[in-house]
């Protein structure tokens, strides 16, 4: 029987908060992230409203020219890693760094790096790229750069599973460490794509919300009245531990990551199947692989985009791995609070999922005003509500049909 991975650390840089405990709070008291994009000039944009990482100071992690040198989602990445790391009071040693792998993804990776490099070869001139260009817009980045800032010398790499990378790099993490090819990893993701072609580029697909001028009901998830995502940006980094590694050196043990499965729809580049098939085999094949029965699903932390299409098949997805039981589980999109962080967005809503089977609370979906016959299910609307679970699913679905389903159980 393969050995249990536990979680024993997590940290995060996010819209609504610069720790795992502050982002916590406003999550169960339903703090929206969403507010006028200042990270540009947005004004000649469709889309002029986003959910930004606010009051994140690079130089509190990390010296000023190290900041210079890497893109703000290798910032967030570094952060949320340090926090992890020290949560999980786990030490690099010479005997251990071969066991310690870094999965840490990124669906687009350093999108302003390269975009200031553009212009930079438009407006002035080829010569004066950045040299380090390449390491700053490479998806892989943050991940090459966290082993190299704590000694890690297991394996390293970015999955790329647009939405599901951060979903996916925790399941690949998870994967090696039940083989036993390393004892720890640090798995999560990060993403920083409010910039001016990453909001046109996802405006000109039909999928962001336009309302600038009155953006306090937006995004609203599952509800009838959805009119698209609002971006987001920031990182999430968990350390998986296998159990008996845990045990042995006395960590805090947190909760079980007792579950992950993938698959893809093989339908559309970015439509979901709408009847949700995919999905479904997904949350199956998650529920095998935890060894966990559909009635002991206590909580799933929804995908939830806010677009018309995503919200419909995904509730179709829930009622077709769950059945009958569908109506009986609290879903809820805290997307609705923090946007849509692209590739980070699994991984943080993966700490979600810890937070509720340990603190016995349930993030509510924001913004539900008028329910719409196509999502029928108890969609937490508006406000946390407190229950106690033993178990607790993430699903992260992303353009190119990717899906990817996380199980997370009480730890004991």
């Amino acid at each position: 029987m393969e050995e249990r991975i536990v979680i024993t650390g997590m940290g995060t840089v996010n819209p609504v908060g610069l720790t795992v405990e502050e982002t916590w709070r406003n999550i169960v008291e339903g703090v929206s992230g969403v507010g006028p994009i200042t990270l540009f000039d947005a004004s000649d944009l469709l889309v002029q409203i986003a959910c930004e990482v606010k009051g994140f100071e690079p130089t509190n992690y990390m010296r000023p020219r190290d900041a210079r040198r890497r893109d703000r989602f290798e910032q967030f990445a570094l952060a949320a890693a340090r926090e992890a790391m020290e949560s999980a009071g786990l030490e690099v040693s010479e005997e251990n760094a071969d066991r310690i792998g870094v999965i840490v993804s990124s669906a687009i990776g350093g999108l302003n790096s390269l975009q200031e490099a553009i212009f930079t070869v438009r407006d002035v001139s080829s010569r004066r790229v950045s040299p380090f260009l390449i390491p700053m817009l490479m998806a892989n980045g943050a991940s090459g750069l966290i082993g190299i800032e704590y000694g890690m010398r297991g394996p390293g790499m970015s999955v790329a599973s647009a939405c599901a990378s951060g979903a996916d790099g925790i399941g690949m993490a998870w994967m090696m460490l039940r083989a036993g090819v390393i004892d720890v990893a640090l798995a999560g993701a990060s993403e920083a794509t409010i910039t001016v072609t990453g909001i046109a580029a996802f405006d000109r697909l039909g999928a962001m919300s336009r309302r600038n001028d009155d953006y306090s009901m937006t995004p609203q998830p599952f509800d009838k009245n959805r009119d698209g995502l609002v971006m987001g940006e920031g990182a999430a980094v968990l350390v998986l531990e296998r159990e008996s590694h845990a045990r042995a050196r006395g960590a805090n043990i947190l909760a079980e990551l007792a579950g992950y499965a993938a698959t893809v729809d093989a339908y559309h580049v970015t439509a979901p199947r709408e009847d949700g098939a995919g999905g479904a085999a997904a949350i199956r094949a998650a529920l095998k692989a935890a060894r966990v029965n559909p009635d002991e699903v206590g909580y799933i932390n929804a995908h939830g985009t806010a677009t018309q299409l995503n919200d419909a098949a995904e509730t179709r997805a829930i009622k077709a791995a769950f059945g009958d039981l569908a109506y009986r589980i609290p879903v809820s999109s805290t997307k609705s609070m923090t946007g849509h962080m692209m590739g980070a967005t699994g991984a943080l809503e993966a700490i979600f999922c810890v937070q509720a089977v340990r603190e016995g609370v349930l993030p509510p979906t924001i913004h539900y005003e008028t329910p719409d016959p196509e999502c029928d299910l108890d969609y937490i609307p508006n406000q946390a509500r407190e229950a106690k679970i033993e178990v607790a699913i993430s699903n992260a679905f992303g353009f190119g049909g990717h899906n990817a389903v996380l199980v997370v159980r009480a730890y004991h």
